[in-house]
């Protein structure tokens, strides 16, 4: 009866241990399947953010903007980000969202609506544009030259983190984003492979 007894506890220690491996195991694999997860979001974000913020503005020739008051809210609120791309002026018609310079020589811009077009009185055409929340048209009508582009696309929330980096300084924030993604994409790809190789080499000696 001890014997029995002894060799029974070693069976069940050993089911014990067996069980506690495999439950190990599959919390690793469980905890490297999320990461893998994660990674991967994390780096589709990455290539989003680049493509959306970075690599098309260029791409396109378009200027960026951050709306910094309540003008063209609800639609535009402060901290959005602005994409304006370059547009003929003869192209431009009624509810088209134009950034245009407000006085010239200067640098300030405003981003507003088109609402009504003018004539000046040698018969050059003029925007009438107004802030979707103004209650009233802007006090001066605008002319070709001040037309900066016209609203590609608008991201919310980013504009003021975009400000941050600085205009001056924004070429080598996208020199220095663009070599960040690379190497994180890299980093992901040899992480992968060596992962797929040890997987193989615990295979080939499991096997053997």
């Amino acid at each position: 009866m001890t014997v029995n007894r002894a060799v029974e506890w070693s069976a069940q220690e050993a089911h014990s241990r067996s069980n506690g491996d495999d439950g190990a195991l599959r919390r690793r694999l469980t905890l490297a399947a999320v990461g893998k997860v994660l990674n991967f979001v994390v780096l589709m974000v990455a290539v989003f953010a680049a493509l959306v913020l970075i690599v098309v503005p260029r791409a396109t020739g378009s200027q960026t903007y951050t709306v910094l008051t309540n003008s063209m809210a609800p639609a535009f609120p402060p901290g959005t980000f602005l994409v304006m791309r370059p547009v003929d002026y003869d192209e431009l018609k009624y509810g088209d969202v134009v950034t245009f310079q407000m006085y010239s020589g200067r640098p300030d811009v405003e981003t507003h609506r088109i609402v009504g077009f003018a004539a000046t009185q040698e018969g050059e055409k003029t925007l009438i544009t107004k802030g979707d929340n103004n209650g009233v048209n802007d006090a001066e009508p605008v002319r070709e030259p001040q037309v900066k582009g016209k609203l590609f696309y608008a991201v919310p929330y980013v504009g003021y983190a975009a400000n941050r980096l600085g205009n001056a300084d924004r070429s080598l924030w996208v020199t220095l984003g663009a070599t960040g993604l690379i190497g994180y994409g890299a980093l992901l790809v040899v992480k992968g492979i060596r992962g797929r190789g040890r997987s193989k080499k615990a295979d080939g000696e499991a096997s053997a």
